[in-house]
């Protein structure tokens, strides 16, 4: 026995106002996803929907990342799809999970975005590094809803 949990996910959180409509920003980010994601995803060098480019639960894509000059092949499925709400993706050969959460206010054109990204299941030799794997998901995070916002800002569609 191990005297720390080895499946404990690490996460990262970021979440950032949008000065657009919920409907439209779930538009950009969720209906639109599979034109839209390596957008703001700089770091894909490659990207594949595999199920068409229409987002359901159960779509999939295949992506190449560059990451600290490494190339990462993954592909992703859509577990949750609430219009207007939420958008969560899984990994299928890998263990990870990003969520995107849509808050809308009623009275104003304005959108909270949160995202999330979480490593289900970090190996043993890397729990030492867990901190600074935890501060680049982070960064990664942040990074993303800033991008997305960009975009919506320069009246990406």
């Amino acid at each position: 026995m191990y005297p720390f949990d080895i499946s404990r996910p690490v996460m990262g959180k970021a979440s950032i106002e949008i000065n657009k409509p919920v409907t439209y920003v779930f538009c950009f980010v969720g209906k639109h996803f599979f034109d839209n994601y390596p957008k703001w995803a700089v770091e894909v060098s490659e990207f594949k929907p595999l199920t068409g480019t229409d987002i359901f639960v159960g779509a999939r894509a295949q992506q190449t990342r560059i990451e600290q000059g490494q190339k990462i092949e993954s592909i992703f499925e859509v577990s949750e799809f609430e219009m207007f709400k939420k958008m969560t993706l899984i990994g299928v050969d890998a263990q990870f999970r990003n969520t995107y959460h849509f808050l809308g206010r009623d009275d104003q054109d304005l959108t909270e975005l949160e995202f999330s990204f979480e490593l289900l299941e970090l190996e043993l030799f890397m729990r030492p590094f867990e901190k600074l794997i935890r501060m680049s998901i982070e960064e990664g995070a942040e990074n993303t809803v800033e991008n997305i916002k960009n975009l919506l800002a320069d009246g990406c569609q």
